[in-house]
């Protein structure tokens, strides 16, 4: 196991390396049931192409760099715990990659992360396009366990590639992806101690916070300017997930994934946090954090709100707001600014 995974997962290896049960190793043919599609994988992969921040991260988090030839799809920086491993994987682009650029680097295995990724209407490839070239795909779990938008939540074009999420999402979620990849590259023990470290860091979160029912947070991920719509993560998905975590509840109950509001109905929504994400692909001025706040505390009328007027603006990672291995890290970014907040 390299010294890079020894080190992220710290605690959690050793608390594991004492358990006499060790990870079964992989037994090749793997069959594994993604997303309504059978995938086999007559081997472990060797030139993997993560499509998407959470796919390269738990790649990287499980110590596969040496096994990835390309990744793409960043919305922030990589975890600077996994800055080294990274830098030795090929960047193909932080948006969305072309089809001839993921191929470039002939990779044995595709994983998306979003299905503007590798679904029915990507951007960059459907997953039968890879199979046909004879190499296997994986989708996260998270990503299609949405259901189609028909348009009656909201006319904003986000919610009919995202879709609607029904039920809070939940790490459960991430923690079969985790398990999967590392089935699919014969690396269980890993993904095991992984998933153990994860489900600690959760819990100890789940304790500290009392929950309260009058408790919201809204939290806004980017727009493309002021008078723009504002793109905000919607009840249920990973944001909801880490309000829920938190104590709380998010602001925002539509079950459109990713829902765009006008700053009248932010301000009806009255949250009592506000949540500003940063978001470092620098495609708009107000990805960044600093600019959504500048925003939200000189703007006539938006500084009014409650929420603004007694400082209970926080921050955290854009990536956070996906469903991904950084959502828990974004808890934890609020969290350590929450305990310095006065809530009322």
């Amino acid at each position: 196991m390299k010294t890079q995974f020894l080190a992220v997962l710290g605690g959690a290896v050793v608390a594991l390396s004492g358990n006499a049960m060790q990870a079964e190793p992989t037994v090749y043919p793997l069959t594994i049931e993604n997303c309504g599609e059978t995938v086999v994988f007559e081997r472990a992969p060797q030139n993997a192409a993560a499509l998407g921040q959470n796919s390269a991260e738990i790649m990287l988090l499980l110590g596969l760099e040496d096994r990835m030839g390309a990744s793409a799809f960043w919305p922030n920086s990589v975890l600077p715990e996994l800055a080294e491993a990274s830098a030795r994987v090929r960047l193909l682009s932080v948006e969305f990659p072309t089809l001839e650029s993921v191929l470039s680097v002939q990779p044995d295995f595709v994983a998306a992360m979003l299905v503007t990724l590798l679904g029915p209407d990507s951007r960059v490839a459907k997953r039968e396009d890879f199979h046909a070239l004879g190499i296997p795909t994986y989708l996260s779990p998270s990503a299609c366990t949405t259901t189609a938008d028909t348009g009656n939540v909201s006319s904003s074009a986000a919610n009919s590639v995202y879709g609607l999420r029904e039920n809070l999402w939940s790490m459960d979620l991430l923690y079969q992806e985790i398990d999967d990849l590392a089935r699919i590259f014969d690396v269980a023990d890993r993904g095991e101690a992984l998933i153990a470290e994860l489900q600690a860091r959760e819990a100890a979160l789940r304790a500290e916070f009392e929950t309260r029912e009058d408790l919201t947070f809204l939290f806004w991920f980017s727009s493309p300017s002021p008078s723009d719509d504002a793109y905000l993560a919607g009840g249920n998905g990973p944001s909801g997930y880490i309000a829920d975590l938190l104590g709380g509840s998010n602001a925002v109950k539509t079950e459109a994934e990713w829902p765009a509001l006008g700053w009248e109905g932010i301000m009806a929504a009255d949250p009592t946090v506000m949540v500003v994400a940063q978001v470092d692909r620098d495609r708009w001025a107000l990805d960044n954090a600093e600019t959504k706040i500048e925003f939200l505390t000189t703007d006539p009328t938006v500084s009014q709100m409650e929420a603004v007027q007694a400082g209970r603006i926080v921050a955290m990672s854009g990536a956070a707001m996906n469903p991904s291995i950084r959502t828990i890290y974004g808890a934890e970014e609020l969290a350590a600014q929450l305990r310095s907040i006065e809530l009322p």
